[in-house]
């Protein structure tokens, strides 16, 4: 079975990348607006190498399933890990923040969920209804990470299966 995977290295990782990615968001998405919770600043900016990356490991997967020059499959899979190295830097960075390790941004919040009130005298009653979320408190853990400790470890394996596929060399068939 690791033959098959390992004769065309650069179609394996930008598969799997494109798997894991999406349902990595999947989860971030699911975790917005089916279980209501509000995603901070930094949450939503750690989706941006989801957003930038996963459509680049397909132009990784198109090149090199339709017979694309071997620069453009390597770069692209190349331009996924140092796409997602900076998601990994940035979970890490609010994860480290949520346990206390550093400082936390000091500008992070959202107001997601709340409308902008009509009159004067709504604004009160608005205030009630405005959720905003921090990047250095946890709503949620499994296995003793939060989101943002998931997503560094989602995106260093990503990075590294970027790598493997942009250095790796197909293996002749035996």
């Amino acid at each position: 079975m690791f033959d098959r995977l390992l004769a065309r290295p650069q179609t394996t990782a930008a598969a799997l990348i494109l798997l894991g990615g999406l349902a990595a968001i999947l989860a971030a998405w699911g975790y917005e607006l089916i279980g209501g919770y509000v995603p901070c600043k930094l949450c939503l900016e750690q989706r941006d190498p989801y957003y930038l990356g996963l459509p680049v490991a397909l132009l990784a997967l198109l090149s090199d399933r339709l017979g694309g020059p071997a620069w453009l499959t390597r770069g692209a899979l190349a331009a996924v890990a140092l796409i997602f190295a900076y998601g990994a830097a940035l979970g890490i960075y609010q994860a480290g923040s949520q346990w206390g390790f550093w400082a936390g941004p000091t500008d992070c919040g959202a107001t997601r969920g709340a409308t902008i009130p009509g009159a004067a005298t709504d604004l009160l009653g608005s205030l009630n209804k405005v959720k905003i979320a921090s990047c250095t408190e946890v709503d949620w853990r499994m296995l003793g990470l939060s989101f943002a400790g998931w997503n560094a470890v989602v995106s260093a394996g990503i990075v590294v299966l970027a790598l493997a596929g942009a250095v790796l060399r197909p293996r002749a068939a035996a």
